[in-house]
């Protein structure tokens, strides 16, 4: 590499010349600044023009380790102008400026009209490992200049209840409940992401914002400039992957539970569910289908209530259902993969879940079970562990994975675990990214095997990059409570805006014991404070990715909160019944989000930045473009405060207030109210009612048990399905087109084969239809593409709120209707 030296005035230079600077040397993407006084050095690189690569490293070089997260290369022919002056280097592309200060090293970001978006805030900072496990490497921070009211969100899914993640300090490190990614985006439109995987302190005060990685190299870090919310998840997407589309049937509804002891249990539900006529998808067995803890994930049916998984799958498919089994990252002694990985020293050496090999509560450590997590960062590892998952499940004709423990579980934690030798480093390196490579090693090699059945895992912990794994990231063992149903939202918000659009969570929460009359008696459905939990996260969880029942101490199955023609009962049906009806919805939302890299969960800022009411919203939200959904997170029919001392304790009757108790003195039948705010800028129906309403408003919405505040955008088109008992049962021959008024729009419906990987290849049919507002026209447009088995001809229902109604015969061609 050449440095020249500076004779002369500021030169500009495009792309193809050199830098002359005193300092200064030109690379392939960018430049090379040695800060005086042999600081350290700096790269910045454009991986696209939008998407700005930070490097600063104390070394004489710079440390190439191959990205867990990133999978782009910077673009070859990328155009981007230099200019020097005394003091700065400013580099110019067709979307971002990028300021570097010669004498400190520190950059600024601006628009090209030359708004500021973000700044360094003083030099990095380099503490050496001197001894220890990490010697020659580094703890590193860098801290930035963020305006006093500037929102920002991200850091992965965590359960503090914050949307903005503004003015605290967070210790981001995988756990059950909390999934760490290091990157954060920001109102202005920008977004930043640190390419570390070790534990971090993020601290946002009067001070700075700023990451303090616990190991590294070096400052590592991608700026992006997407200029709003999606343009930020469409950079963050291209530098660490692309969504795959998820087949149909996993977008309808889940029954699972803290666990189905038998095959036969298994089938029953699912034969339970077709019997009454409630909509099913899929049904997921839980742990212990192995049998006892030192056979912990053996990846095998050695339990004798299981006798023949082959029957238990046909059975289960026999009904046009699915099935979903419990996987973990961990082994029991006694196991074949177990031994395996030992012999090849595979194994960490530290205390994970179940800590004894005996059943009971609380573990007996006179038996410690042995279990320990295998080293997912090894190529070989995750080979043995596909191994022993296709030879001993996957050959059954398994449907998806439940991933669980991907943080991994971490018992009676010491700092010195972290010291744990890993194929990558020390785990303490890369500690964060375990569930990237343990559910990336399943994708990858299920991929090889075929592309008949996609990949669909659904798995506890999550970091950047993880979409393009195939995997829906739930929030953990959260406890039965409305406090946590309201941490919830922007829970899943958060993560979303990470660039990872799949999310869910335990509809009613997984710990219910405090709302049994003892605990773990499993009478919570009979409670009437829990059976108003249970519906309104019911609720929650149909606008969610995954729609998706489960939970441990207490049966979540409908039938366990009554029976059909009772309110309870009804109102759970209700909302599983409307799931299905919006599946054609939600499976073109789901094209959106892997072809033109939307989203499902849209915080409101996402679509109203220009309104600061909604900034800091973390109770609202839309669900793809068209549904602002308002769930109800306060009880209303029963006292919300029920305390739980210890798991031994149960539920205190005394403790859960004197407006009734759970004989079912409560009058679920009263009207109630909700507080809704409808952003501005817009005009907006409601769903159940179509009562037009302007945008920009706070106001009480009357409630029943059974409803949910649904509002739709002004221009939006919706297409509804056909009342079915699974996602295929019936084909969308006819479908409702339900047209809101108010302003121009556009809705493509998407369809394929829903199960396999040909629309990889082409195989898909896109419909595009546009709302034109002042001719009141809809345009319903030729349709794009084919594949095998596809309709031909269908109808299609025109409906406005006003009730004009029309229907029309599609053949493939272009047709106006006129409303």
């Amino acid at each position: 590499m050449k440095t020249f030296r500076f004779v002369g005035l500021a030169l500009l230079l495009c792309s193809s010349g050199l830098s002359v600077a005193q300092e200064v040397s030109r690379t392939a993407h960018g430049v090379k600044l040695e800060v005086p006084g042999e600081k350290f050095s700096c790269e910045v690189q454009f991986y696209t023009p939008s998407i700005v690569r930070v490097v600063k490293y104390p070394q004489a070089t710079m440390p190439e380790e191959k990205s867990l997260a990133v999978v782009l290369s910077p673009t070859e022919d990328i155009k981007f102008k230099v200019n020097e002056t005394d003091d700065a280097v400013i580099l110019k592309s067709a979307a971002v400026t990028v300021t570097l200060d010669k004498q400190e090293g520190t950059l600024s970001f601006a628009d090209l009209q030359g708004n500021a978006l973000l700044t360094e805030q003083g030099e990095p900072s380099f503490k050496p490992y001197q001894e220890g496990a990490d010697k020659g490497y580094y703890r590193v921070c860098q801290a930035f200049r963020l305006d006093k009211d500037e929102a920002i969100y991200g850091l992965g899914q965590l359960q503090t209840g914050k949307m903005s993640q503004r003015n605290q300090q967070k210790y981001l490190i995988q756990s059950n409940l909390e999934d760490s990614s290091p990157f954060f985006q920001s109102v202005k439109g920008y977004g930043l992401y640190w390419d570390n995987y070790s534990p971090v302190t993020f601290t946002d005060n009067a001070d700075g914002t700023s990451f303090d990685f616990e190991v590294g190299t070096c400052v590592d870090y991608y700026f992006m400039y997407g200029g709003n919310a999606d343009g930020v998840i469409a950079d963050m997407r291209e530098l660490t992957g692309q969504v795959p589309m998820f087949p149909l049937w996993t977008y309808g509804f889940w029954q699972s539970k803290e666990r189905y002891k038998s095959q036969d249990e298994v089938v029953g539900v699912v034969g339970k569910y077709r019997e009454l006529g409630v909509p099913l998808d899929g049904i997921i067995q839980d742990w212990q289908y192995w049998g006892h803890n030192y056979l912990w994930n053996a990846m095998d049916f050695t339990n004798p209530l299981f006798p023949d998984p082959q029957k238990m799958l046909d059975d289960v498919h026999g009904m046009n259902a699915h099935m979903a089994i419990s996987i973990w990252s961990s082994f029991g002694p006694a196991t074949k993969p177990y031994r395996e990985l030992a012999s090849k020293d595979l194994l960490y050496d530290f205390k994970t879940w179940p800590a004894s090999g005996t059943e009971g509560w609380p573990p007996d450590p006179e038996y410690p079970s042995g279990v320990k997590v295998y080293d997912a960062y090894s190529p070989e590892a995750r080979d043995i562990y596909w191994k022993y998952l296709n030879d001993g499940i996957f050959k059954y004709g398994m449907d998806a994975w439940w991933m669980d423990s991907t943080d991994p579980d971490h018992l009676d934690f010491k700092p010195g675990d972290l010291d744990q030798k890993t194929y990558l480093g020390t785990f303490r390196k890369v500690r964060n990214a375990y569930p990237l490579m343990c559910v990336g090693g399943v994708y990858d090699h299920q991929r090889a095997t075929t592309s008949d059945k996609r990949v669909f895992i659904l798995t506890r912990s999550g970091f950047v990059g993880q979409q393009r794994y195939g995997a829906n990231v739930w929030s953990g063992d959260v406890g039965s409570s409305w406090e946590n149903l309201r941490k919830q939202v922007p829970a899943g918000l958060n993560f979303s805006l990470c660039g990872m659009p799949h999310w869910n969570n335990d509809i009613g929460g997984f710990f219910a014991g405090q709302y049994n009359k003892s605990w773990n008696d499993g009478t919570a459905p009979k409670n009437p404070l829990y059976q108003e939990l249970f519906v309104r996260w019911m609720q929650f969880g149909t606008f969610t990715p995954m729609m998706r029942s489960h939970g441990a101490d207490t049966p979540r199955e409908i039938y366990q909160f009554g029976k059909k023609g009772e309110l309870v009962y009804d109102a759970i049906e209700k909302m599983i019944r409307l799931r299905y009806t919006l599946l054609p919805y939600i499976y073109s939302t789901s094209w959106e989000v892997s072809h033109r890299q939307s989203t499902f969960m849209r915080a409101l800022v996402m679509d109203f930045p220009a309104d600061k009411q909604v900034w800091d919203m973390n109770d609202e939200y839309m669900f793809g473009k068209a549904f602002l959904v308002a769930p109800v997170l306060e009880a209303q029919y029963t006292p919300e405060t029920v305390l739980k001392v210890d798991e031994q304790s149960g539920w205190n009757r005394d403790n859960a207030g004197k407006a009734g108790d759970e004989t079912g003195t409560f009058d679920f039948t009263q009207k109630k109210s909700a507080p809704v705010y409808l952003p501005e800028g817009t005009v907006w129906y409601d769903f159940w009612t179509n009562e037009k309403l302007d945008g920009g408003q706070k106001f009480a919405r009357e409630t029943t048990l059974d409803l949910i505040p649904l509002y739709i955008k002004a221009g939006s088109i919706v297409p509804l399905g056909p009342d079915v008992q699974y996602a295929t049962e019936k084909p969308w021959d006819v479908l409702t087109l339900c047209v809101y008024p108010g302003a121009d729009g556009d809705f493509t419906l998407y369809e394929d084969e829903f199960d396999n990987y040909n629309y990889e290849k082409g195989a898909y049919t896109e419909i595009p239809m546009t709302w034109d507002e002042a001719s009141r026209r809809l345009t319903i447009g030729a349709r794009k593409g084919s594949y095998p088995g596809m309709l031909e001809s269908r109808k299609f229902i025109v409906r406005t709120p006003d009730g004009k109604e029309k229907t029309v015969n599609y053949t493939g061609k272009k047709l106006t209707v006129k409303l």
